[in-house]
């Protein structure tokens, strides 16, 4: 077994343990060390932001508008079609917008230019990852990271709308100064930001799964919290996402508007749009599920919001294969998916848009291979929305 097929297991592992999906007693005295961790990590991160919040370590600001979006769990709120609003919304009002990212497991630069380029300051000599200029794509999804490469693919310029530059570096700081100076830009938005000090924003948004808020409540290692609940006051806009629009949801407004009196809560769900083609980028209409056996595939974090988009409009799941999030599929595992599929008398072959910049293209393509396209929808919460684009565009 290598390394990577190791640390998956144990990732993968760490998250039945958390979800209660495994009960024996070495499980149960396993539980106990990763809450004594949590405990201690929650002490860590709290000293952090302490030293932040009395300047004893230096926040950065770049002399542009910057807006974080993020999570105060790990994964699965469905951030990245909410960037993806974000960005095309002000564009569209005539802001240079670029996106800064830490393209989470990117292929890196080797280790002593890595060691090198952390301590530069020059951006000609170790300039950040530009996954798009706004006009086109510059890297594949290895060397920049699943969402930045997606965003890069949907915000490119069009003959209506204005396109959006993706700059990958895990040194923020950095890739904005490169986006504010090579790219024009005049608003950056730190994907995946909420827990990105060393960036001061004039706008923090965070997302809330409506369908699991907070998890167990637990700090990680033992829960899916990166830092404690209370936190969530530093937002001045909260999503809540995968949103049914359902009353129930008052209790979770109700407790996020305790936590956080100010921050506006605006309601969305992320609304499947069209099927798309994994080669030919043909499009079907979704209706074209109804009544087909569908093999499923997806390395996300919460696989099953992507299940039920299936089974919504009538697609009938007979074999479903789930990876750990942005699991990279091996030519071998895409061969067994298909095997597997064409025994179960799949008819379609569905994966998650994110999924997709990962699959390498299949020697048969017997089973017709299609993306499942998401947008976002609001659903509660537009004028809060429209105030929030207008705030910034004022800026």
């Amino acid at each position: 077994m290598s390394l990577h097929d190791f640390c998956e297991k144990t990732e993968q592992y760490v998250v039945d343990i958390i979800n209660g999906r495994h009960v024996n007693s070495f499980d149960t005295m396993f539980r106990h060390f990763l809450f004594v961790l949590s405990r201690l990590y929650r002490n860590i991160t709290q000293l952090r932001l302490t030293l932040y919040d009395n300047s004893l370590i230096k926040q950065h600001e770049l002399g542009c508008t910057v807006i974080s979006v993020g999570n105060l769990t790990t994964g699965g709120t469905g951030k990245t079609p909410v960037v993806e609003l974000l960005a095309k919304t002000l564009a569209a009002k005539g802001r240079h917008v670029a996106i800064l990212s830490r393209g989470y497991r990117s292929k890196p630069l080797p280790f002593f230019k890595r060691l090198k380029a952390k301590w530069s300051r020059n951006l000609d000599e170790f300039p950040p990852k530009v996954v798009s200029n706004s006009r086109e794509v510059l890297l594949d999804s290895q060397n920049a990271g699943d969402e930045p490469f997606m965003l890069a693919s949907n915000l490119l310029e069009t003959p209506n709308r204005p396109g959006v530059a993706v700059v990958v570096d895990k040194d923020r700081v950095k890739g904005g100064n490169y986006a504010i100076t090579r790219l024009q830009a005049d608003t950056l938005i730190l994907d995946d930001g909420f827990q990105y000090l060393r960036l001061r924003p004039l706008h923090n948004i965070l997302l809330v799964d409506s369908t699991n808020p907070f998890n167990n409540h637990e700090m990680l290692p033992a829960g899916l919290l990166r830092e404690p609940i209370k936190n969530l006051r530093r937002a001045n806009v909260i999503f809540i996402t995968k949103s049914d629009g359902h009353p129930r949801l008052r209790h979770l407004h109700d407790f996020l508007h305790r936590h956080n009196p100010s921050a506006a809560i605006i309601e969305c769900n992320h609304e499947p749009k069209n099927l798309q083609h994994l080669d030919t980028r043909d499009i079907l209409p979704l209706d074209a599920l109804k009544g087909k056996k569908v093999a499923a595939l997806s390395a996300i974090a919460v696989p099953e919001s992507f299940l039920n988009y299936i089974r919504r409009f009538g697609g009938d799941i007979v074999y479903n294969k789930h990876f750990v999030d942005h699991h990279r599929f091996k030519e071998e595992e895409l061969e067994d998916f298909y095997k597997n599929a064409f025994q179960k008398g799949a008819e379609y072959l569905v994966t998650t848009e994110k999924d997709a910049v990962r699959i390498p293209k299949l020697k048969d393509e017997s089973l017709p291979f299609y993306f499942l396209r998401i947008e976002i929808k609001i659903l509660k919460g537009q004028e809060d929305f429209n105030k929030c684009i207008t705030q910034i565009c004022l800026e």
